[in-house]
């Protein structure tokens, strides 16, 4: 009976299905344990070898818990709003509802046939009304609260409200706008409704504010930070330039130090913990006040280095800095204008990063020095960042290397306020043993005590105070997509209103085309049903609106990560329409227990989702400040590329009039390529450019020249479909592929591509489908092979003929159990050798399983399997408790065994085997007997046995008597447990 992987999987995978065999329950008498997987965005291409790495190891460890008497939650579902669906949309006109749900049909089949232990009844897609109904209902609870510094957490807008009433805001200590006018309680009750709700939106955790952007004309829509790559979009590299924009914003920022503080209470990767620590920026220093001149204008800085504030030479705004129109005089107006319209092409990460480039305009007004009253000049450089900070620096440059590689470009003073500091070739960083000096009444004085005396000062003259700041900025929360969820908003009077959360949700208009309005609008402008009827309470027709009783609704979308910020705790309960999840799932459930995930989520998916949570918390919506335990970074599967090596030969006329001009590429061996980056470009191509030129002389009469400007040497990805196991392209298939139509091969011989390791993409054409794999080897095969790669955090090449080890043990451990007259386990008593074989493998394995170190697991059960197979075990109580063992990673083949020794069951409802150390425990040992150091024969003793019992029974041995031949022993030498050597 041989091993039919094919059939055992799709019968089990059947099974699972219709028994709904890892349903979780939201009570139960079992301990409860979460485990999580960050879920996919579904794209067209589906998964590929490496998507699964994460998945598998998660599986493994719920089905281990699940054996260890668990309730397990393990669910899945789709981050299924995105850009690529609605850029397929624009471009073919489908809905992406449509595009949406053909890729979750693909992935969902592609899921189930690796054989995942998921709870599918618990399913969600972001992208549902029935989901982002709650996403919306998170929405006006955060509009609807505000941040109280005293009480240190999030609090009802009405109690804000109340206070106002009462007395003003004068003693209110909020998180809130920094340009907050001060009012009386008197105020504030005269206000009118407008105005009053106009003041609460600086105040409120989701408020609407004029917020640089990171515009794409090319999508038509902002994107965040993480979306943009060297200055273009991740999503089809249109450029990206910087704009002012009227947008919906969270004021995570309020959430600062209780985001860094809290890193310390989860077992979360260091590296993770440091990028969220670094993204947060937390710094101490003092805002100081600088008067600029003939202006009624200030100027509010920053400065982690109050005690350098002597060294001041000038100042440089960010040039998106709302003052720069302002003060800049006529005669500076064009290079600064010029200046702006630049540096608004390049991102905040860009500028960021890029130490090099030196750039800036000055406006040509000036500041007052707070002390000397001296004029400071004011400049505007893209080293300055309008989000961070102020978006304006005091420039010292004699203290920072910024500043001093400014200063020496532009020719600005750079004075010295370090005592015996040497700053001619570079700006001194180093605070902790510095003394400062030309500095007034700080002269003298350590780094520490003159910040103090700086800050203290500072505040005797009204211009400045100690200050906590923070690099993490309120998020800007506003996309101009169709795909995304709509706000729960409308306005009246330009004022933004809630739509009451019983309504919700407020679902998706359908539109004719999915771009922005000819006027510029959002793609929702495009939509004829979307105002609000505040009589119907539902949204009606647009030619209703009557500023009256009818509304227009909010045109933008909520971006991508507001339904990843809370799908864990809607797991617990997907589907209650009457709550997020109900008070008995989420006391029951309360966290996730074992997250795992990709890092480059880091400052992304898991600060946002931390963020929500800790306001959920506040709210007494959730029991937990943090939403996971423990997370796990599982390292990536990376593809070996395959190249080919292309010479583009550019040949033009010499008749420049005739226009002619031909570019053909050629396909040359890697060792040719090698020669010619190695400046022999010129003798490679020089035959094979005097062939083409003969060619086009022979055709047309041409008269052509090699142009050298058009050639150029490009390594060319190929699929890695197309390449055998000796690495030999099949260039007829390749040459079929019209992306390659225009390509000759210099020679008729088999052409050996280059091979390289590089991450796993559909854009490499290194990627390996999960699918094939399956069909050709099975997925306990697929399972097995991406544990065996090598532990789950390091990134690890893939090999596709590797695989046939990890399917050559699973034939193995078959032929264990079975042979062709079937089952062959017998109740015979197990040997002492069989138990020592069960118990070392369930010791390592149950170590292994706990420390995450799955590779090794792998290994430990082919070695059981050879062992027992040796031992010609056929002893149930050893492999039953085998199968079980072997069970979360190879579930498949583990179900059937299970079967075929006669269980009705599942396996998963079986005990995880209990290690027994005293199987391990040697109860004999095997002592070589030597004489005058020589062994002569071995003798097996129990391992209590005295020296003086080792000795009686060595001496009275047959073989003993026979080597000594009568003669007596000078010295009998005993160790017990190691030795026995007779002198004679």
């Amino acid at each position: 009976m041989n091993y039919d992987f094919t059939e055992i999987e799709a019968k089990w995978q059947k099974y699972w299905a219709e028994n709904q065999t890892f349903k979780a329950e939201n009570n139960s008498d079992k301990e409860k344990f979460y485990v999580l997987d960050m879920f996919p965005y579904p794209s067209g291409a589906g998964l590929h070898v490496g998507h699964p790495l994460g998945y598998i190891a998660s599986d493994i460890y719920a089905r281990y818990k699940r054996h260890k008497g668990f309730n397990v939650l393990h669910p899945m579902g789709y981050d299924s709003f995105g850009l690529p669906a609605e850029q397929y949309a624009i471009q073919t006109g489908q809905h992406p509802a449509i595009t949406t749900e053909t890729n979750i049909a693909r992935y969902r089949d592609q899921l189930d046939k690796i054989g995942f232990s998921f709870d599918w009844s618990r399913e969600v897609r972001t992208s549902t009304p029935e989901y982002y109904k709650w996403t919306q209902w998170i929405f006006i609870q955060l509009f609807n609260s505000w941040y109280n510094n005293e009480t240190n957490k999030a609090e009802d807008i009405a109690t804000l409200t109340a206070l106002f009433e009462k007395e003003g805001n004068a003693t209110v200590n909020a998180v809130c706008d920094e340009d907050i006018i001060a009012f009386t309680a008197e105020e504030w009750n005269a206000f009118d409704t407008n105005k009053q709700q106009e003041l609460l939106l600086q105040y409120r955790l989701t408020y609407l504010a004029d917020t640089e952007v990171n515009w794409c004309p090319g999508l038509g829509t902002v994107l965040a930070n993480d979306e943009i790559v060297n200055g273009v979009s991740e999503r089809g590299g249109h450029p990206v330039i910087r704009k002012k924009m009227t947008q919906w914003s969270m004021r995570i920022s309020a959430y600062a130090q209780r985001l860094l503080d809290d890193l310390t209470t989860v077992d979360w990767p260091q590296p993770l913990k440091d990028s969220q620590t670094n993204w947060i920026g937390r710094s101490q220093g003092a805002s100081a006040v600088f008067q600029v001149k003939d202006h009624d204008e200030v100027i509010d800085v920053f400065t982690t280095r109050p005690d350098t504030i002597f060294g001041v030479s000038f100042m440089t705004l960010a040039p998106e800095h709302e003052l720069v129109a302002k003060i800049t005089t006529p005669a500076q107006k064009a290079e600064v204008e010029a200046y702006i319209k630049a540096t608004a092409k390049r991102s905040e990460r860009e500028r960021m990063a890029d130490v090099k480039t030196i750039s800036g305009a000055f406006t040509g007004a000036y500041a007052e020095h707070p002390f000397t009253k001296e004029p400071v000049p004011i400049w505007i450089g893209d080293y300055v960042l309008a989000g961070y900070g102020t978006g304006a620096v005091m420039a010292v440059p004699c203290g920072d290397q910024r500043d001093y590689d400014f200063a020496k470009k532009f020719n600005i003073a750079i004075p010295n306020v370090f005592e015996g500091v040497d700053i001619s070739e570079e700006a001194h960083a180093d605070k902790d043993k510095t003394v400062i000096a030309n500095s007034d009444f700080l002269n003298g004085l350590p780094y520490k005590k003159a910040m103090k005396l700086a800050i203290y000062e500072l505040e005797k003259i009204g211009q400045g105070k100690g200050k906590i700041n923070y690099r993490l900025r309120d998020a800007v929360f506003s996309r101009q997509r169709y795909w995304g969820e709509p706000f729960p908003v409308y306005y009246v009077d330009g004022m933004p209103q809630m739509i009451d959360a019983k309504h919700l949700p407020i679902a998706l208009p359908e539109v004719e085309k999915y771009l922005p309005t000819e006027t510029g609008e959002p793609p929702l402008g495009n939509a004829t049903v979307w105002a609000w009827d505040t009589v119907s309470n539902q949204v009606v027709d647009n030619s209703k609106i009557n500023n009256a009783t009818v509304w227009p609704l909010e045109l933008n979308t909520m971006p991508g990560w507001a339904g990843s910020s809370f799908y864990f705790n809607r797991y617990m309960d997907p589907n209650n329409t009457e709550a997020i999840f109900s008070e008995e799932a989420i006391n029951y459930w309360q966290d996730v227990d074992l997250y795992i995930g990709g890092s480059e989520h880091a400052t992304g998916h898991l600060l946002y989702a931390r963020f929500w949570q800790k306001f959920l918390f506040d709210k007494g919506v959730v029991p937990k400040n943090e939403f996971a335990k423990k997370l796990i970074n599982q390292g990536m599967i990376t593809g070996t590329s395959a190249f080919v090596y292309g010479f583009g030969v550019g040949i033009k006329n010499i008749d420049e009039s005739k226009g002619i001009v031909k570019l053909q590429r050629y396909i040359v061996p890697k060792d040719s390529y090698d020669r010619a980056i190695n400046n022999d470009f010129d003798n490679l191509m020089l035959g094979v450019v005097e062939k083409e030129i003969s060619r086009f002389k022979e055709v047309g009469n041409i008269d052509v020249e090699w142009d050298k400007s058009l050639s150029a040497l490009t390594p060319l990805h190929v699929d890695v479909n197309l390449i055998d196991a000796s690495n030999v392209l099949d260039k007829k298939s390749f040459l079929n592929d019209t992306k390659y139509a225009d390509l000759v091969f210099v020679s008729d011989e088999d052409y050996i591509v280059g091979r390289e390791v590089e991450k796993m993409s559909k854009s490499k054409y290194n990627v390996v489908s999960p699918d094939s794999i399956c069909v050709e080897y099975g997925a306990d095969s697929l399972r097995l092979y991406e544990m065996f790669l090598g532990p789950l955090e390091q990134s690890k090449p893939w090999n596709t003929a590797g695989i046939t080890g990890t399917h050559g043990f699973l034939k193995k451990l078959w032929r264990l159990y079975v042979d062709d007259n079937g089952i062959k386990v017998t109740d015979t008593e197990a040997s002492k050798d069989n138990l020592k074989t069960l118990h070392k493998t369930i010791k390592k394995v149950e170590e292994d399983i706990e420390n995450f170190s799955f590779n090794t697991s792998v290994s430990t059960f082919m070695i059981a399997v050879n062992e027992l197979s040796a031992q010609k075990c056929t002893s149930r109580e050893i492999l039953e408790a085998l199968v079980i063992l072997v069970s979360p990673y190879a579930p498949h083949i583990a179900e059937e065994l299970w079967s075929k020794l006669g269980h009705t069951d599942s396996i998963s409802t079986a005990s995880f085997p209990k290690f027994e150390a005293s199987h391990l425990v040697e109860s004999s040992k095997e002592y070589p007997v030597s004489f005058n150091g020589k062994m002569r024969f071995k003798l097996e003793l129990p391992m209590d046995f005295t020296k003086d019992q080792i000795e009686e029974v060595v001496m009275a041995h047959e073989k003993t008597i026979q080597q000594l031949a009568g003669r007596t022993p000078k010295k009998v030498i005993i160790v017990p447990g190691k030795i026995i050597n007779i002198v004679g």
